[in-house]
């Protein structure tokens, strides 16, 4: 009969196996995601939140720890990055990226300083390394990307006109951890500052390869890519997704940043028919994304870290919104979408957690781990409140109507 093949032999395997026991905890998985999803979409809130407290209960030291699923769910939470990121570029061309790079690139540097200094300074005054305090910088720079992708689509959100400065600054961000990883990465291991300095032309270079590829090429990526069959199309675009992701990863550019700029590269009749076909497809993804990072979060490590991650959360918060409300302002927006612009950058996520993971597998410092994570969850969850009410939150910017009494 010949061999069976090792993925047939896992399929067949008795009940009780590792595999069995996987399956089972990835549909309890999927079903709380499924009951949270109607609870919030009944009650009129963003189900993120409630994903990433899922994700806590579900986790290490949580009430129903899910161990069997967690390499997959790891997968799966790098798949719901790269497709939200897809679809995100897809509603934007590249015209409309330059455009907004060359007008935002200030707002950019001020984000920088304004997000980064509050927790360096934070480090420093908890007795940590410079080296420390400089990934405690990170964490609190950079804004979730897959947070604010997500909720921008769940609000309808995209065609807003403050949306093209915010996912200006999104890529700036990512654009700057291209040259903030490989450099941290050689300080941490003692590697010569020409090493890093290499590291991170190689990263520049990759970058802006893709930009060139997306602003000159697009319509011949995308005759490529093209097929009237749905089957063979959406098989291309993951394909190419993934593919560029994982290249984008290997120099130490995000994947995000390498999903971003497929999507914008994707252009006509491709980007309409993808943006109809991969949705559900994002949401699933997407959901265990948010699920995974509330996993990787033990509650029981949050409670003596709670005050200063309490601490930068409530500074940088301010630092994100009024950053967000100068660039919004700048480019000639009104009052009403440079609040928004302001209160969509306050989330923070993925990368936050990617910097402070730098940290902990160096043994740099033990709390950088748990205080990354109280202060990434706090701003997750109530960054995505201040998203979904922006337009019910008072804003200081509404200019005050004067009544005159009428004669």
């Amino acid at each position: 009969m010949g061999t069976m093949p090792h993925a047939l032999i896992h399929m067949a395997a008795p009940p009780g196996s590792e595999t069995g026991a996987v399956l089972i905890e990835l549909g309890i998985v999927l079903l709380v995601l499924a009951l949270l999803g109607r609870f919030a979409a009944k009650i009129g809130i963003p189900s993120v939140p409630l994903y990433l407290l899922a994700g806590l209960v579900m986790g290490e030291g949580g009430f129903i720890p899910v161990s069997a699923g967690e390499d997959f769910l790891a997968v799966g939470a790098q798949i719901g990055v790269v497709l939200l990121l897809l679809l995100l570029g897809l509603e934007y061309s590249p015209a409309d990226l330059q455009v907004g790079l060359k007008t935002s690139w200030k707002a950019g540097v001020v984000d920088a300083i304004a997000n980064a200094i509050p927790g360096f300074a934070m480090g420093l005054i908890l007795g940590w390394s410079i080296t420390a305090s400089l990934l405690l910088a990170g964490v609190t720079y950079i804004s979730s990307s897959g947070i604010i992708a997500r909720l921008l689509e769940d609000f309808d959100r995209l065609a807003n006109r403050e949306t093209p400065v915010i996912l200006s600054l999104l890529v700036m961000e990512d654009i700057a951890m291209a040259l903030y990883l490989p450099i941290m990465a050689v300080l941490l291991v003692g590697a010569s500052i020409l090493q890093g300095a290499i590291t991170a032309a190689i990263a520049i270079g990759v970058v802006a390869l893709a930009f060139i590829i997306s602003f000159r090429f697009s319509r011949h990526v995308s005759r490529l890519v093209h097929s009237h069959s749905r089957e063979l199309l959406l098989l291309g675009v993951l394909g190419l997704a993934f593919l560029v992701a994982g290249l984008a990863e290997a120099v130490q550019v995000s994947a995000a940043v390498g999903a971003f700029l497929l999507g914008l590269t994707l252009s006509g009749q491709v980007a309409d028919e993808v943006h109809g076909l991969l949705p559900p497809l994002r949401d699933v993804f997407g959901g265990i994304f948010f699920v995974f990072f509330g996993i990787s979060i033990d509650p029981r490590d949050l409670l003596p870290v709670a005050i200063p991650a309490l601490i930068l959360a409530v500074i940088t918060a301010g630092t994100k919104i009024a950053t967000g409300v100068w660039a919004a302002r700048r480019v000639g927006i009104g009052p009403k979408g440079q609040w928004r612009t302001g209160l969509t950058l306050v989330p923070r996520g993925e990368f936050s957690i990617v910097i402070a993971g730098l940290g902990i597998a160096a043994g740099l410092q033990p709390k950088l781990g748990p205080l990354a994570a109280g202060y990434v969850l706090i701003l997750a969850v109530v960054g995505s409140l201040l998203m979904r009410y922006a337009d019910r939150i008072p804003s200081p910017l509404a200019r005050t109507k004067v009544l005159t009494p009428s004669s």
